[in-house]
C-alpha cells in the first residue's frame, strides 16, 4: 500500500512522533492508523525504558487551585535539561498531574514511595499507578512515557503536596 502525506500527517497529529517515525510505522501495518499508532506508542515505551537511568536537575514547579479556592496542589517536575522545561508540552504535563493531584488526592508518588509495612492500594494512592482522570485508559505513567517520547527526556515527578482546607 502506498503511504500518502495525508496519512503521515494524520499519525502525527494523533501521536506526535516525528514525520519518519510515523512513515516507518505505517509502512510496517500496511497503511492501518490503529496499528501504526500501537507500533509507536510500542517505540514510545522502549525510549522512555532507555531514558529513565537519564539525571533530572531541570523543571518545573506547578501549582493547581481547584474552583471556590478549597484545594490546592504544588508540584515539582523534573526534566533532564533547562530547554524542554520551557516548552509548552511539558509545562501542559506539569499542570495535567496538578489537577490530578487535586482530584484523586494520591498519597505517594510510586510504590517505592510507600513505607514498608504499610497496607495501599497502588492503584489510588500512587500518583504513577493512578488512572488518569481524562482518559481512563491510561495511567498517569502512560501519560509520562508518552511525552518523554515526544521530548526525547526522561521526566520524574519529584515531589507534590495537595492541601484541602479543612483536612
Amino acid at each position: 500500500m502506498q503511504i500518502t502525506a495525508a496519512m503521515v500527517k494524520e499519525l502525527r497529529e494523533k501521536s506526535g512522533a516525528g514525520v519518519m517515525e510515523c512513515r516507518n510505522a505505517l509502512t510496517a501495518s500496511d497503511g492501518d492508523i490503529g496499528k501504526a499508532e500501537a507500533i509507536l506508542k510500542e517505540k514510545g515505551l522502549a525510549k522512555a525504558g532507555k531514558k529513565a537511568d537519564r539525571v533530572t536537575s531541570q523543571g518545573v514547579i506547578d501549582s493547581y487551585i481547584h474552583a471556590g479556592g478549597r484545594i490546592g496542589t504544588l508540584l515539582e517536575l523534573n526534566v533532564e535539561t533547562d530547554f524542554v522545561a520551557r516548552t509548552d508540552q511539558f509545562k501542559a504535563l506539569a499542570h495535567e498531574l496538578s489537577m490530578q493531584i487535586a482530584a484523586l488526592s494520591p498519597k505517594y508518588i510510586g510504590d517505592g514511595d510507600v513505607p514498608e509495612g504499610t497496607q495501599v492500594d497502588p492503584k489510588e494512592d500512587c500518583l504513577l499507578q493512578q488512572a488518569y482522570i481524562k482518559d481512563p485508559s491510561k495511567t498517569i505513567q502512560d501519560l509520562i512515557n508518552e511525552t518523554i517520547a515526544k521530548v526525547g527526556e526522561n521526566i520524574k515527578v519529584r515531589r507534590f503536596v495537595r492541601f484541602a482546607l479543612g483536612g
